[in-house]
């Protein structure tokens, strides 16, 4: 049966599919993508899974560089929007997967890369996520998690309240030492730990998730009230050109399987 956060999942993510590499949001970010695909430094011989892959972002970037890739995604619409622009890149060594990110349908050590984007905060159980993750990659592979480093702990709560206004299906966000414990827990050693910060406009975040009038402009009152001096939200929110923008931290980790 399918669990009620899932639910949430698919109904926010079926909503966003068709917007969800708009030019105007920071998601598809070229400059990223290859600083992504610096650090892992894949291998022709290499077969990738992208776990809770949405709109297989990551995936596709990986495709020329490697020999397969698998995108898992419990949102059929996502996978759609993913494979169709697949196909209009001609990549043919891609497959798609509707499925669980905390039941994982591949057997132990079947990949050589296994990779995560903007996901784990839509989690309810990220470490099962991360264990699945770490069952199925093979020994000497690598584990790749990107995702929005949690503001510091005593603005976390606020942080996560606007950021699950905006989108329900969203959990929680981790701090580094979060992630870097379920990699220490994993026997996984770090070898690559890195923050961007990624610019986003308020308006632009607020439109991908269709993000009812009047929780838009809750949302955007406190910020602009962060804006003027008065309360703080983990956003650090800032003006330019007229509008409300904030930077996003991402932050991701490689570590190599023993």
């Amino acid at each position: 049966m399918i669990s009620a956060n899932a639910k949430t999942i698919q109904k926010s993510f079926t909503e966003q599919a068709q917007n969800f590499e708009t030019k105007s949001m920071n998601f598809t970010k070229q400059e990223y993508l290859e600083h992504m695909i610096s650090c892992v430094k894949p291998q022709k011989t290499d077969t990738v899974l992208e776990v809770a892959a949405g709109t297989c972002i990551c995936g596709r970037s990986l495709a020329p560089c490697v020999k397969n890739v698998t995108c898992l995604d419990m949102t059929t619409a996502m996978l759609a929007v993913g494979k169709a622009e697949a196909a209009k890149q001609r990549l043919l060594n891609m497959d798609f997967v509707q499925g669980d990110a905390e039941k994982l349908s591949f057997s132990d050590n079947s990949f050589d890369i296994v990779i995560s984007r903007l996901a784990f905060h839509h989690f309810p159980n990220p470490k099962r996520c991360f264990s699945e993750m770490v069952r199925v990659l093979k020994t000497g592979g690598k584990l790749v998690v990107m995702d929005m480093e949690a503001a510091e702990e005593t603005l976390r709560n606020t942080e996560d309240e606007i950021e699950t206004l905006r989108d329900p299906s969203h959990m929680r966000n981790l701090s580094k030492e979060e992630f870097t414990e379920m990699f220490q827990d994993s026997r996984l050693p770090i070898t690559t730990m890195d923050c961007t910060e990624l610019p986003v406009s308020l308006s632009a975040w607020l439109a991908l998730t269709n993000t009812p009038a009047q929780i838009a402009a809750d949302i955007s009152k406190w910020l602009m009230d962060e804006i003027n001096g008065s309360g703080l939200t983990g956003f650090n929110p800032y003006e330019k050109n007229g509008k409300i923008y904030f930077n996003q931290r991402w932050l991701m980790m490689i570590g190599k399987k023993l």
